[in-house]
């Protein structure tokens, strides 16, 4: 198998991680760098004994694919720059800054068959991917993302900076289209939203209950779901899982009991279970699997279509926000 020919398009905070970890995966050549911040980029480029182009152009005409880590109200452009050379892309998220600049990368990547992979990074969080094996189908949904206030980041809401992480996620289990959004939040310390919490309201009656505020005092990103028979907590800080679910008295599971419930034929146990995490850098696993889907032509785990359903339903959230704003 070939190794895939990958450039960086913007090398700030991000695009440094992406170097970091695109230099360990064996089935990847990092060809070279270009941001428009030149000196660092010649600096980053010489202490890893890279390429550093003068323009975006010249990077994309030496590579195959490009990750996309440039801020984004930049990723639209580049993108379809990076179309036009007929390469593979890897876009950290959110997709575009709209769902008309998603669309026209989705049509238009289509029509020459390029891959489109989006940076949702938490879909990769090992707590997370602990919960494969088990079947999802939660029907309410608690989740709470909380930072302390970072300058970087301030320049889009908070919904597009934290939320979205949740609303892809989310969007992801649940197995039905969001029927209804109601939202509020306020800007406090910067001129966007920086707390917000929406109401998401799914067909198949799933209800999603999301917060995410950028001026906590501490850090949090918790998800809990509720489905029938069991109850899932997801730590994406700590990286951790737990799962109480109810099963059949014959089953054997390992895990703790807390005994039996019900009576007749709808006697059950209560088990208690901690999966194994699986030991996985995110932001690695997900370059890798774009690395794999570029070498096999196969379809990314986080296409540019989830991309832009996250995107769709952040907006929704943002003008039900906007609405409620005199």
């Amino acid at each position: 198998m070939h190794k895939v020919k990958i450039g960086i398009a913007g090398v700030g905070h991000l695009g440094k991680l992406h170097l970091k970890m695109l230099e360990e995966i064996p089935e990847a050549e990092v060809v070279g760098i270009f941001d428009t911040d030149s000196k660092n980029a010649a600096k980053i480029a010489e202490e890893k004994s890279i390429r550093s182009f003068n323009s975006l152009e010249e990077l994309l005409k030496n590579v195959e694919a490009v990750t996309i880590a440039a801020p984004t109200s930049f990723h639209h452009e580049i993108a379809l720059k990076a179309i036009e050379n007929n390469l593979h892309m890897f876009i950290e998220k959110p997709i575009t800054t709209s769902v008309a600049q998603a669309d026209e990368l989705i049509e238009k990547s289509k029509k020459k068959s390029l891959l489109i992979q989006v940076g949702h990074i938490e879909r990769f969080n090992p707590a997370l991917l602990a919960l494969e094996k088990y079947k999802l189908e939660p029907m309410f949904i608690q989740s709470d993302r909380l930072s302390q206030f970072n300058p970087r980041g301030t320049d889009v809401a908070v919904v597009l900076d934290l939320m979205i992480h949740d609303i892809d996620i989310i969007l992801h289990l649940v197995k039905s289209d969001v029927e209804k959004v109601d939202a509020s939040g306020v800007a406090v310390v910067s001129d966007s939203v920086d707390i917000a919490n929406a109401r998401l309201q799914f067909k198949n009656g799933c209800v999603a209950n999301v917060t995410a505020s950028r001026i906590s005092q501490k850090k949090m990103r918790k998800m809990r779901m509720f489905q029938q028979d069991a109850y899932i907590t997801i730590d994406f800080l700590q990286g951790t899982s737990e799962i109480y679910r109810l099963v059949q008295p014959s089953e054997e599971v390992i895990g703790i009991s807390y005994g039996e419930i019900g009576v007749g034929d709808k006697k059950k146990k209560v088990i208690y279970e901690q999966p194994e995490i699986p030991q996985v850098n995110a932001l690695k696993y997900e370059l890798e699997l774009f690395v794999k889907s570029v070498q096999n032509k196969s379809e990314t785990f986080v296409t540019a279509i989830d991309g832009k359903r996250a995107l769709e339903i952040a907006d929704l959230i943002i003008k039900s926000i906007n609405d409620k704003t005199f």
